[in-house]
């Protein structure tokens, strides 16, 4: 029953947390009796805007305050300078973003959104949230308070009825989907088709066989990397230097078996999936087909290996019928219990898997057509390309650290699609995994023009790329600050290193931390050859990049050339900033980082 105002809510998310929120905010407005549309922000007709009354709007900043993939549209859109001033005079619109602060461009997208949003005539209905992933209780400690915040204000905008009441916060809703159980055997799944010479994308990706899958740092080093090669002849797949390819990875068997041991559903059972809800179209055929096994939809779409975000505990309570399960799940969905949450799901990075066998009354009492509503589908996962598409255009690689580590639970955590390609087996037959190529932040210069690189770790990937390009045409100055711990068990791509130093197509300068007493990185290496570097970006006008982990290198780095622009361009340390800051407007100076 929707008797109120119409309210859209978009979304732009990367990794799935805006996409978590705004899901639990259409859920809040349903209760509300809005009649509530939810979508990514891409999915959106944009023509359609200046006929809204209310939007609301959630985004995330991804690397180096840029837009999520899924709102690149709207994003160009939205933009335009060309936009008349008085084009959304009749909104009324909020904004949360949702941000980490170790980034520098903190929250940018959700800031510069608001601020076009009002320059276009649009009324904000409440302040600009910032949620902060790095606050103690994550981003909750700020969505919570805004949420309630634009309820009571709309609530003011638009009173109820007097004679009807809000939903109470234990009202089921509609399932997204229904999931049926179904006699027919018939098994749609079994084959995946190669579409070889169509446009590659998320809707029609191509599944590219697997060439190779080698280690390439030493076998007694704890970090496991991996070289991996995958054939792409006749699939319409072109790329440039920085571009990144999504692989779409799937559960273990091992998870898949216990997750169905706990809501204890035959494997083989089929199932027949249709949607309940316009705005939640059923899942690409490629990825899982309409008529499905229970397995094949645990294997290829149920995220059970990521960590619960807020609504999953939300969605359990309702169906809960265990006392103290009940009223823990409930405790977690209050302002009160997101410290208690946060400690037992967020800080030791416990799975959903995980939980619901912590949670095993509760689970076995969810309805199955809920499922799809109660677990996250499985996301993409993108990695830099690491092979130029000129000089191996039947091939594309990627360098990938195989994500395994230690919290305080017992069994060491692992990261889904590294330690899926990890254990793909290629001495069985034919092994093709689903990948699509999309452009990237990185913008090589295309003329023969000096480039500096910074690339720690895995960070070396796109100029792996960039260097055999340069190096099947020949093009010289190009310098390469790498960093890794030890020379003789992570020095990536030292091969590749040599071959282009020895056609004259890089000057290579190595921080190897752990080989001598006092730590070494790339930050010190950039600040003993200051002088080269001023010469080839104040004399040559080059280009500088930095990709690699978003913790401390990218601010280090920036500092570290902060200094030499200092030193050798006799500069106050805020001309320097303004000079880092220049050469960033005009993309001469460009990040590319991950958490």
């Amino acid at each position: 029953m929707d008797i109120r105002e119409k309210i859209v809510i978009l979304y732009g998310s990367e990794t799935g947390t805006a996409e978590d929120v705004a899901e639990r905010a259409t859920r809040q407005a349903r209760r509300r009796f809005y009649h509530t549309r939810v979508m990514p922000l891409d999915s959106y007709p944009i023509s359609n805007l200046i006929n809204e009354t209310l939007v609301v709007f959630v985004c995330s900043t991804t690397g180096d305050g840029e837009e999520p993939q899924n709102m690149k549209n709207f994003w160009k859109f939205i933009m335009r300078r060309g936009l008349p001033v008085n084009s959304l005079d009749n909104i009324q619109f909020a904004v949360l973003g949702l941000g980490d602060s170790s980034y520098q461009k903190f929250n940018y997208i959700a800031k510069k959104l608001f601020r076009r949003l009002q320059q276009l005539g649009g009324k904000a209905v409440v302040p600009l949230g910032l949620a902060d992933d790095m606050h103690d209780l994550g981003s909750d400690a700020v969505v919570d308070p805004w949420l309630k915040a634009l309820w009571e204000k709309l609530l003011n905008l638009y009173p109820l009825p007097p004679d009807v009441k809000i939903l109470p916060p234990d009202h089921i809703p509609d399932p997204y989907y229904r999931l049926n159980i179904s006699d027919d055997q018939t098994d749609e799944n079994s084959s995946h088709p190669i579409q070889n010479g169509i446009s590659q994308s998320r809707t029609h990706p191509f599944f590219a066989r697997v060439i190779s899958n080698d280690r390439v740092t030493a076998v007694d080093h704890f970090q496991d990397v991996r070289l991996v090669k995958m054939d792409i002849a006749n699939s319409g797949i072109s790329y440039d230097p920085g571009d990144v390819v999504h692989i779409q990875p799937q559960n273990s068997a091992d998870t898949v078996q216990r997750f169905l041991n706990m809501v204890q559903v035959d494997s083989n059972q089929h199932i027949q999936i249709s949607s309940n809800d316009p705005d939640h179209p059923l899942p690409h055929p490629w990825l899982l087909q309409s008529h499905c096994t229970v397995w094949q939809l645990v294997q290829s779409y149920l995220d059970i290996n990521s960590i619960p975000r807020r609504s999953f505990f939300e969605i359990l309570a309702l169906f809960s019928d265990d006392e103290m399960e009940k009223e823990k799940l409930e405790e977690f969905c209050t302002a009160e219990g997101q410290e208690e949450l946060f400690s037992y799901c967020n800080r030791p990075r416990r799975t959903i898997l995980e939980v619901l066998e912590d949670f095993h009354k509760t689970i076995s009492k969810v309805p199955l057509t809920y499922l799809m509503d109660l677990i996250p589908a499985i996301k993409p996962r993108s990695f830099s390309i690491a092979s130029s598409n000129k000089a191996l255009p039947t091939e594309l690689h990627i360098l990938m650290a195989v994500v395994m580590y230690r919290s305080k639970l017992v069994k060491p955590r692992e990261g889904l699609c590294s330690n899926w390609l990890a254990n793909l087996n290629l001495q069985n037959g034919e092994v093709r995994i689903p990948i699509w190529v999309t452009k990237s932040n990185f913008k090589f210069p295309t003329h023969p023009t000096p480039v500096i690189m910074v690339g720690p770790g895995t960070g070396c990937a796109p100029f792996r790329c960039f260097l055999q390009e340069r190096a099947k045409e020949s093009i010289k100055d190009n310098v390469l600050f790498f960093g890794c711990r030890y020379e003789a068990k992570d020095f990536l791509c030292k091969e590749d290193w040599k071959h282009f130093e020895e056609k004259n197509i890089l000057r290579l300068f190595t921080a190897f931390s752990r080989d001598q007493e006092d730590k070494v990185y790339v930050q010190h290496t950039i600040k003993e050859n200051g002088a080269l570097l001023w010469e080839l970006i104040n004399s040559r006008d080059a280009y500088l990049f930095i990709a690699g982990n978003s913790k401390q290198m990218p601010n280090g780095v920036t500092d570290a050339l902060k200094e030499v622009i200092q030193q050798e361009g006799h500069m106050t340390i805020e001309q320097a900033t303004e000079y880092v800051n220049n050469l960033e407007k005009v993309k001469r100076f460009q990040k590319e980082t991950w958490s």
